[in-house]
C-alpha cells in the first residue's frame, strides 16, 4: 500500500512551544530604549529575518521601524530566536519570515496599596475582659517610579 505523499515539499522551521511560547519570549527578553521611554515612542516594529538549516537567525532587516533604539533593540531580541527546522530532503535551505514587535510605553503606576495585619491568639482563655485586644497596622506607601 502507498503512504499518502506530504503536502508540502519542504518543511518549514518551528519555534519550540509555538507562536504563544515565541510572544513570551519575545516580551521577557525585550527591553524598552531609553531614548524611546524619554521620547515616549510607541508602535509596531517590522522585522524580516533569515532562519539557516540549523534554526539560527542569520540576518534581520528592519522593514518598518520606529527610531529611538527601538529598530536595533528588535533585532537584537529576533536574533535570539532559535528554531527546530526538520530535515528537508538533505537540502540547505534558507527561510525567510517576517515578526511584529509592539513598543508600548509601560502603564503609569497608579500608586501601590500595601496592608499587612497581625494578630496574636492564645489557645489559654481569658477570663478577665479588660486585657483582651486587637491590633492591626496599615502601611500604605504611594510611589511613583518614574
Amino acid at each position: 500500500m502507498r503512504e499518502a505523499k506530504d503536502k508540502h515539499f519542504l518543511k518549514k522551521p518551528i519555534y519550540e512551544g509555538g507562536p504563544q511560547a515565541m510572544k513570551q519570549f519575545v516580551a521577557k527578553n525585550l527591553k524598552y530604549p531609553k531614548a524611546a521611554l524619554e521620547n515616549k515612542v510607541e508602535g509596531v516594529v517590522v522585522v524580516r529575518y533569515s532562519i539557516d538549516k540549523t534554526g539560527k537567525v542569520i540576518k534581520t532587516k528592519v522593514k518598518t521601524g520606529l527610531g529611538y533604539g527601538c529598530d536595533e533593540e528588535a533585532e537584537r531580541v529576533v536574533r535570539l530566536l532559535r528554531f527546530t527546522v526538520p530535515k528537508n530532503r538533505k537540502l540547505k535551505v534558507v527561510f525567510h519570515k517576517t515578526i511584529h514587535i509592539r513598543f508600548s510605553l509601560p502603564k503609569k503606576n497608579t500608586g501601590k496599596v500595601e496592608m499587612q495585619v497581625s494578630f496574636v491568639s492564645s489557645t489559654k482563655p481569658s477570663t478577665d475582659e479588660s486585657n483582651r485586644s486587637y491590633s492591626y497596622s496599615i502601611d500604605l506607601d504611594n510611589q511613583n517610579s518614574n
